[in-house]
C-alpha cells in the first residue's frame, strides 16, 4: 500500500513496551497507552511516511486484513452501518504544487469554514456523507454549492482562472444567479448491497453481465463490431491506428 514499512511493539502484562521499536519509547508507556486506548497484551502498529494519506491508507489495509484473519468481525451474520462525515474538502497536490478538491469543486464547504477558505484550505471540511456497511461504501453524496460568489472562490483556490472557469462552468454559475435553492443528493450502490446480502466479496457475482478488466462482457461478447450502416446513422467512424 505504498508505505515504506510497518513498525510494532507490544504492551506486556505489566504495562511496559517490549519488542520491535519499544526501546525508543521506554518511559512513555502511560502517555502512549492513554492516547491510543491500549491495554495489557495489546499490539501497537505504526506506519511512517512523508504523506499523511499514505500512512492512513496503509494502516487501514492492515486493520482490515487483521480483522479478517483474526475473525474480529463476522459480516456474514450481522450488518453494521456507519455514516462517515466531516471529509476534508481540499488536498495538497505536491507534484503540481496546488490545492485540489477531494470530492469535486461543486461540493458545499461546511459553513463554519467559509471565512477561512483561502487562509487555511487544509482545515476545511466538506458537507459530504458516505454510508458504509460492513466496511464497504454503500452510498455517497453531498450538498452542493448554490451561491455564485462561493463557487468562484472555490475555483480560485484550486487554480481555475476566471476565464477558464467561465468557459467550462459559466452556464452553472449563471444559473445560480437566478436563485438556485440549496440542494444535494446521495447515490446508493444497490449492486454492492446485494453483494453483501449474498455473502460475496465481488459485485461481479451479483451482476447479470459483469465486465472483465478489459471492460468487455464475456457473456455477450461486447463490445463487438457493428455494420457500417449503423455507424453512418450515428455519424461515427472507426479508424485503426498503427502502433
Amino acid at each position: 500500500n505504498h508505505a515504506k514499512g510497518l513498525a510494532w511493539m507490544k504492551v506486556d502484562a505489566e504495562g511496559k513496551f517490549e519488542g520491535g521499536i519499544s526501546k525508543f519509547f521506554a518511559g512513555k508507556e502511560a502517555e502512549i497507552c492513554s492516547k491510543l486506548g491500549a491495554e495489557k497484551n495489546d499490539l501497537l502498529l505504526f506506519v511512517s511516511d512523508e504523506k499523511w494519506q499514505t500512512a492512513c491508507v496503509a494502516l487501514g489495509a492492515v486493520r482490515k486484513q487483521l480483522g479478517k484473519d483474526l475473525n474480529l468481525y463476522n459480516p456474514k451474520d450481522e450488518f453494521h452501518f456507519a455514516w462517515i462525515i466531516d471529509f476534508p474538502y481540499f488536498a495538497w497536490n505536491e507534484e503540481e504544487n496546488k490545492w485540489e478538491t477531494e470530492h469535486h469543486m461543486f461540493t458545499l464547504p461546511q459553513k463554519k469554514y467559509w471565512d477561512s477558505l483561502e487562509s487555511d484550505p487544509g482545515a476545511v471540511k466538506g458537507d459530504l456523507y458516505d454510508l458504509v456497511l460492513n466496511g464497504y461504501e454503500l452510498a455517497s453524496g453531498s450538498m452542493r454549492i448554490n451561491d455564485p460568489a462561493l463557487q468562484e472562490r472555490i475555483f480560485e483556490i484550486v487554480g481555475y482562472s476566471r476565464e477558464r472557469a467561465e468557459k467550462a462552468f459559466g452556464f452553472l454559475v449563471q444559473a445560480f444567479k437566478f436563485g438556485a435553492p440549496p440542494h444535494g443528493g446521495i447515490a446508493p450502490g444497490l449492486d454492492r448491497l446485494i453483494m453483501l446480502m449474498c455473502h460475496e466479496e465481488s459485485i461481479h457475482e451479483v451482476i447479470a453481465f459483469p465486465k472483465n478488466n478489459l471492460a468487455a462482457s464475456p457473456m455477450d461478447e461486447c463490445p463487438s463490431a457493428v455494420e457500417d450502416k449503423q455507424l453512418d446513422e450515428l455519424h461515427l467512424k472507426c479508424t485503426e491506428v498503427e502502433k
